[in-house]
This record gives C-alpha cells, sequence and structure tokens, in this order.
C-alpha cells in the first residue's frame, strides 16, 4: 500500500513537472511568434541586435572589426522650444560679424546633450554660460569631447534648422535703406529716386507658413488621435485660419509634390536644396489651391506664396471640402536617407515651437488685382537658389516626383 501512494506521487511530480516543461516551451513558442510577426517585436529584435552588433540605436553608429561606420539617423525627438531657439538666434545674429561667431544650432545642440533633449530643462542662464565660455576662447570642440551624443544632436537639430539662419538678399523700401544703398545724391524716398532697393542681410531667412496680417490659432496637436481612412497619430502642425489665407513658402526649395491626396486634400511637398527637409501643406482652397505657375519640380524662395488655406481632404474624390474647420496642416519631414521617404520610417517632428518661433518673420503680401492670387510685396534671394534654369532642373531631378505626404 506504501509502495502504491509513493508511486503515486511520483507520477503525480512527473505530471507537474511535464506539465510545467510544456508550459515553459509554449510560452517561448508565443514568444518566438510575437518576436517576428509583431512590428513591436521586430523593433525589439532589432533593437537587440543592433546593440549586440555595437549600434548606437539613436544615429547607428556601427562598430564592428575594429572598425565604426556612420550610419543615418532612424529617429529624432526636437523638443526645442521657441524661446531657446530665439536666444540662440540672437546670439548668432549679434556675432556674425565678429571673430568669435556664435552658431546658434551648436549652442542649442549643446544644451540639448546636457539635458538629454528635454528642454523643460532649458533656462537663458544656461546658454548664456556657454555663449561666454565660448566668447573668452574655448571651442565647441574642446566642451563637447566627452560628450557622447553631441554629434547626434548636431546632426538631428541641424537637419530641423540649418537651412533657416543665413546670408541673403533682401528688398526694402528705399526709404528704409542705408544711404551706402542708395545712389549718390538721393536720398531715400525722394522723388524720382528708387521705391526700392536691394540689401545683403544676415539673419532669419526662413518664413512663417502663414502670411503677416492674416489671422490664425494653433496649438501643440503633434501625434494627437486621427482615425479617418485607419487609427494614426497627427504628424504636423494645425494653423487654424481663414479660407484663402496665403500660405508662404518657410523655406526655398523645389516643389516635389502636388496635387491631390485623399487625407490632406490639395496639397503641396516642397524639398529643400540640402534634400534634409520635406516641407508638407496641406487641406488648400478648393478650385483654387496653389499658385498658378506651380507645379512639380518649380523652382520657390523662401517668402513665396504657394497656396491658399481651406478645409479640402478626407474624401477619395478630388476637390472635396470635409475638413470641419479651415486649417492649413504644416508638416516637416527630416530625410537623412532616400531609404527613409515615402516608408515605414519617416521621420516627421513636432513644429509647434518652431512655427512659434518663425512669426518673427511674416511676409507681407498683397492681392493681385484681377486674379484669385496674392503676392509677396518685396523679394528676397537666397544663395542656395540654383542661378540658372540648367542648374535647378538638376537638383530637382535628383529626386523621384513622389506622392508621400503625411496626413491631416
Amino acid at each position: 500500500m506504501k509502495r502504491f501512494k509513493l508511486l503515486q506521487q511520483n507520477l503525480q511530480i512527473r505530471s507537474k513537472a511535464l506539465i510545467f516543461v510544456e508550459m515553459l516551451v509554449l510560452s517561448i513558442l508565443c514568444l518566438s511568434l510575437f518576436l517576428l510577426r509583431t512590428n513591436s517585436g521586430q523593433a525589439v529584435m532589432s533593437r537587440a541586435s543592433q546593440i549586440a552588433e555595437g549600434i548606437n540605436p539613436l544615429k547607428g553608429e556601427h562598430e564592428k572589426n575594429g572598425e565604426t561606420k556612420n550610419d543615418y539617423i532612424k529617429w529624432v525627438d526636437f523638443g526645442v522650444t521657441s524661446e531657446a531657439m530665439n536666444q540662440a538666434f540672437r546670439f548668432d545674429v549679434d556675432t556674425c560679424r565678429e571673430n568669435v561667431h556664435l552658431n546658434w544650432v551648436d549652442l542649442l545642440a549643446y544644451l540639448g546633450t546636457k539635458y538629454g533633449g528635454d528642454f523643460s530643462k532649458y533656462k537663458p542662464e544656461h546658454m548664456d554660460a556657454l555663449a561666454r565660455q565660448l566668447k573668452d576662447g574655448a571651442t565647441v570642440e574642446d566642451l563637447t569631447k566627452d560628450m557622447k551624443h553631441y554629434s547626434y544632436y548636431r546632426d538631428a537639430y541641424g537637419a530641423v534648422l540649418d537651412g533657416m539662419v543665413g546670408e541673403f538678399q533682401a528688398e526694402i523700401p528705399a526709404s528704409e535703406a542705408p544711404a551706402s544703398y542708395l545712389p549718390s545724391g538721393i536720398t531715400g524716398g525722394a522723388q524720382g529716386g528708387p521705391a526700392t532697393v536691394w540689401v545683403t542681410k544676415y539673419g532669419l531667412k526662413a518664413f512663417s507658413p502663414i502670411a503677416k496680417g492674416f489671422p490664425y490659432s494653433d496649438f501643440d496637436d503633434f501625434g494627437v488621435a486621427r482615425s479617418y481612412g485607419f487609427k494614426r497619430q497627427h504628424l504636423g502642425h494645425d494653423l487654424i485660419g481663414q479660407v484663402g489665407t496665403p500660405v508662404i513658402a518657410v523655406e526655398s526649395g523645389f516643389v516635389e509634390a502636388i496635387g491631390w491626396n485623399q487625407y490632406g486634400g490639395w496639397r503641396l511637398g516642397i524639398r529643400s536644396f540640402d534634400r534634409k527637409r520635406y516641407y508638407y501643406y496641406a487641406h488648400l482652397r478648393k478650385n483654387y489651391p496653389y499658385q498658378s505657375n506651380l507645379k512639380e519640380g518649380s523652382i520657390v524662395q523662401a517668402g513665396d506664396v504657394i497656396g491658399y488655406l481651406g478645409r479640402t481632404g478626407y474624401s477619395s474624390k478630388e476637390n472635396t471640402n470635409n475638413i470641419d474647420e479651415p486649417h492649413l496642416h504644416f508638416g516637416l519631414e527630416l530625410i537623412f536617407d532616400e531609404s527613409q521617404k515615402d516608408s515605414n520610417n519617416e521621420i516627421w517632428v513636432s513644429c509647434y515651437e518652431l512655427v512659434k518661433f518663425l512669426s518673427l518673420n511674416r511676409c507681407e503680401t498683397y492681392k493681385v488685382e484681377g486674379t484669385k492670387e496674392w503676392t509677396r510685396r518685396y523679394q528676397t534671394k537666397d544663395p542656395v537658389v540654383p542661378a540658372t534654369p540648367s542648374e535647378a532642373e538638376s537638383q530637382s531631378g535628383q529626386a523621384s516626383l513622389s506622392q508621400y505626404g503625411s496626413s491631416g
């Protein structure tokens, strides 16, 4: 009888052990299926593989067999505040003619590295202290030599901001021009003198996407839920205004996409000449969305009127108003490698703080009599714009003219 009980207990123990092993094997199989079949699982495996191979997941710094290979950036969280951008910009402009010229992106990248990208930690005195060190003879290289991720933040922030500040030519009223820019013996605004003159400036050459004098309201809506078509995040910034408000080219570039998109309605995609930025303007006006001279490959200067605010979109049928509230959907995609464009690895960044900063420079426009169009009152000449049509065709033709764009 005792032997029978012992046998029974042994069988129970073995059964429990067998059940445990079976459950363990089943769990491993389920985990394997998760890792292989789901996006999040593949991301985990990819990240683990990157770490195992010595790759920095932020920038793709790859170290293998003693050699380092810099891969392209795959993720950017642009959280720089407009206050920080404005302070860095002022340092840049104020020192542009001095022996030590402070580059605004360098300043922001240094603080971004110190903060781990979290600009809620930003204080003006932090940038003041950095500026003093640089003016006293320290170099950016000296100050960042032990900062492991500085190069990442410099490249990431530079991809957003590098094309926005620099030297350019601007047309201004003669009455505001320095005497050195006026013909000999002519005072500004004098009868018989020129109405406008061209001057060389250094400063903010990028513009707000909404023309001067036209009201708009906005809030930080990047990443909020959208459900038309499929559930997704809002990868842009909405500026709510009046139908017909002139929309301005933020930066010089060429038209890479133009036409109807069922999410964005009538939309425009403009690529910067360094090819790192794709500006997306969506939900443009019904019937007359764009300037009449625009087509794929067209060159635009920063500050040009490119289209008109509306409420088109959310329809597979062209020229349909299905957006409840008139607004401009303004998006900015960063492109470090052409494989990222029109893919599952696109990098769209929040533009709320950037648009606040760009409100420093809003383009003055006027209505062209007898037409539905507005145009800028004063022109600019950006040195990055190709000088000849053949150069322009060469630059704009390097990329395929994509039909992609973030949904509104």
